[in-house]
């Protein structure tokens, strides 16, 4: 799944998915791309590499559903400093500041979930243990186990 998908982009602003020869729209081109396919568009006139402005189209496409981007004054710093600052930073920066922050998010949540399993199988055997320690005796006390109170009752009736 690693083949990249190329696109031609005609003048229309319809684009062409070689692979499947068909006809795609940026809605489908953005679904390609969260699944984890490559895509690669080109100018079907003059064969130019278009994938920046096919992928900012999705970008603000997917924005104006949402009615928000970025916000406006880094907006204003991207228009007023334009090549000279920005272009760097997004070229070097931004991508591997994105990385490492999914990288993160994934480690930590992992963690996270660890931690909640971890927790959820200590729950009874907690409460035994602290329930056998003297200072915390009164307050975490075994839940009595309901098949415990059968036995007794019926060994009671046999008894009688």
């Amino acid at each position: 799944m690693t083949d990249t998908i190329v696109l031609k982009k005609y003048a229309n602003r319809r684009l062409y998915d070689t692979t499947r020869s068909a006809y795609v729209t940026l809605d489908e081109v953005a679904e390609m791309v969260r699944l984890g396919r490559v895509v690669r568009a080109v100018d079907a006139k003059t064969k130019e590499d278009v994938t920046a402005f096919v992928l900012t189209q999705i970008v603000l496409e997917e924005a104006r559903k949402k009615k928000a981007l970025l916000p406006v004054p880094l907006l204003h710093m991207i228009i007023r400093y334009g090549d000279n600052v920005l272009v760097d930073f997004f070229d070097q920066y931004l991508e591997q500041i994105v990385r490492n922050y999914l990288e993160y998010k994934s480690t930590v949540d992992e963690q996270f979930k660890k931690w909640l399993d971890f927790g959820a199988g200590m729950s009874d055997l907690t409460h035994k243990s602290m329930a056998s320690m003297a200072p915390f005796s009164t307050m975490f006390k075994p839940k009595p186990d309901s098949r415990k109170k059968e036995k007794n009752k019926s060994d009671e009736e046999e008894d009688k």
